[in-house]
């Protein structure tokens, strides 16, 4: 049996060029389709954050949340502070250029514009005393993360040890960029915080908008497919497992068919909540009382009494034999 040669170099050279003709009409074709919509094209002087610098700063921001887990090791303690200010000033400087960009956008600061230098001023103070303010709260965040930590290791009996779960756990890297997000969001910055989130949704499979509000000690156990919504709200202590949804019951619309935005769309939790692999969790008004259980696979759309487990009819299993099974080679 001869292998398949496919293309090799000789080969490729013998392959007709494209059409030119062809290929410019369809530089022509896709010219117009960029110049046709607005929606889908942001070109010339408009100003939009650099997805890849964000990315970059939360990878920055990942030494000083988690130090000696991600980036450097060998910081020992009398060259802590000096590496601590590197970092920090990296991250400022870069922050500061995706703020003041963020800002612009929201302004629609366009070059050529009469306020055009007004408002530059106007942007860079505000990303200037909005970086400030963000990198004054990392200790805050650190905290919080901790905390988190913690609790996912003494909710998990697989975890051996709390180095284990920085590493190895997506939910706390998706909490991780989640309290830095929400804190940007409470701060005022558009865009920012959703790209944030977004990259962590494409990291771990956890999806938590950035608006949502997380207490302490929350444990998000395997993670894949959870999904939180902008306006819920989560006290402390709780803990959600994979497949979860904290969402919204319907989408509210004013008298022109819009749907209208800012409004509370999606459940509370309560302190010391557990919802199981697979629960739904609906509405703005839904509230899970504190110390409830809401069992795996539960649909929910009414609020719960403090301190009830809620779950699904129990279903019946059924056994029978199965005609087409080979002979079997051990036995249980």
């Amino acid at each position: 049996m001869s292998a398949d040669p496919g293309l090799g170099a000789a080969d490729e050279d013998r392959l007709p060029p494209l059409d030119p003709m062809r290929l410019d009409d369809a530089v022509a074709r896709i010219v117009d389709s960029i110049a046709s919509d607005r929606r889908t094209h942001r070109l010339g002087s408009t100003f939009l954050p650099d997805r890849d610098e964000v990315i970059a700063v939360l990878d920055r921001l990942g030494w000083l949340l988690f130090p000696g887990y991600f980036g450097p090791r060998n910081v020992t303690p009398g060259r802590l502070r000096a590496h601590v200010a590197a970092v920090t000033a990296e991250i400022g400087e870069r922050l500061f250029r995706q703020l003041d960009a963020a800002f612009r956008y929201e302004r629609g600061v366009a070059p050529g514009s009469r306020q055009f230098e007004l408002r530059c001023a106007e942007c860079e103070a505000r990303a200037s005393e909005v970086g400030a303010t963000f990198l004054a709260r990392i200790p805050e965040i650190r905290r919080l993360l901790s905390l988190d930590v913690q609790a996912a290791f003494d909710g998990d009996p697989a975890a051996r040890h709390t180095d284990e779960i920085i590493f190895c756990y997506p939910g706390i890297r998706a909490l991780a960029v989640h309290r830095c997000a929400h804190a940007l969001m409470r701060l005022g910055v558009p865009l920012i915080p959703r790209m944030m989130a977004e990259h962590a949704h494409s990291q771990t499979g956890i999806d938590i908008h950035p608006g949502a509000s997380i207490g302490k000690s929350f444990f998000i156990d395997h993670g894949t497919g959870v999904v939180i919504g902008e306006t819920a709200v989560i006290g402390d202590h709780c803990r959600v497992y994979q497949g979860v949804t904290l969402g919204a019951a319907f989408f509210e619309k004013d008298d022109a068919g819009r749907m209208v935005r800012d409004t509370k769309r999606h459940p509370t939790l309560e302190d010391h909540v557990t919802v199981y692999a697979g629960a739904t969790i609906l509405g703005g008004t839904t509230v899970i009382g504190a110390g409830s259980q809401i069992n795996g696979g539960v649909f929910v759309t009414s609020s719960v009494p403090p301190g009830h487990v809620v779950r699904a009819p129990r279903l019946e299993t059924t056994l029978r034999s199965n005609p087409e099974t080979p002979p079997a080679m051990y036995a249980i």
